[in-house]
């Protein structure tokens, strides 16, 4: 436990390791969302229009336009966040107020559970409508890649952030174990070290008289050198 201080990150102000901070799932599951996220909302972005018989762009999403501003909003937006927060996972060991961790863990738990959410209805929401574009929509199947490619993610998003919720909460959970920090550490103020306890031995200076010299008989006839 030397090594470990409040919601499982190290002592504040410990030097930071980027091969141990690559290699933590957390920041794992933080780059693959980053790189669905990008995936998702630049298919959209890149082909995710086609014009059918005019000049006017249409989503390839059964025509629905809304269909491609939420994939591309919901992506845009995880991406973003990806950023945010692993610059947030690098420097949360050098935040020293246990309030200010907490407050950390608690907006990545909200806002990873919330975008996990999202990315399902954003899956639930492209799927049906590619189930209901017709191949006349889509000549020479036009975007057809794309919008496999945003669906697919979309679903993968959805276990990497659900990921990302559980190993929020897993902090949270290790963070308010008071068996891991006392109030004072909660207070800012360093801890204050019981001062040892227990009876101190104390030197006998009486004088203890040598053995057998108690029980010697005071009527005993001493012996008198005789004189010639």
């Amino acid at each position: 436990m030397d090594g470990v201080g409040a919601f499982g990150a190290g002592r504040a102000g410990a030097a930071f390791d980027p091969i141990a901070f690559i290699q933590q799932p957390q920041t794992i599951l933080r780059i693959l969302s980053w790189i669905f996220s990008m995936v998702v909302f630049g298919s959209i972005i890149n082909e995710g229009y086609v014009n059918h018989g005019s000049e006017r762009l249409y989503c390839v999403f059964n025509k629905n336009n809304n269909a491609c501003n939420y994939g591309t909003t919901i992506g845009l937006i995880a991406f973003l966040a990806c950023i945010f927060f692993i610059i947030l996972d690098m420097k949360f060991q050098q935040i020293s107020s246990i309030k200010d961790r907490k407050k950390a863990v608690m907006l990545d738990i909200g806002f990873s559970g919330f975008w996990a959410f999202l990315w399902f209805v954003c899956f639930c929401f492209l799927a049906n409508q590619w189930q209901r574009t017709t191949p006349d929509e889509l000549p020479l199947n036009q975007g057809a890649d794309a919008a496999r490619a945003a669906i697919t993610f979309s679903f993968f998003s959805i276990f990497t952030w659900a990921g990302l919720t559980v190993r929020a909460v897993q902090k949270y959970m290790l963070g308010t174990d008071m068996s891991l920090f006392t109030t004072e550490h909660m207070d800012g103020k360093p801890p204050v070290q019981p001062s040892p306890t227990g009876t101190s031995t104390e030197p006998n200076d009486t004088y203890q008289s040598p053995p057998f010299t108690e029980n010697l008989d005071s009527n005993a006839p001493t012996y008198q050198v005789p004189i010639y």
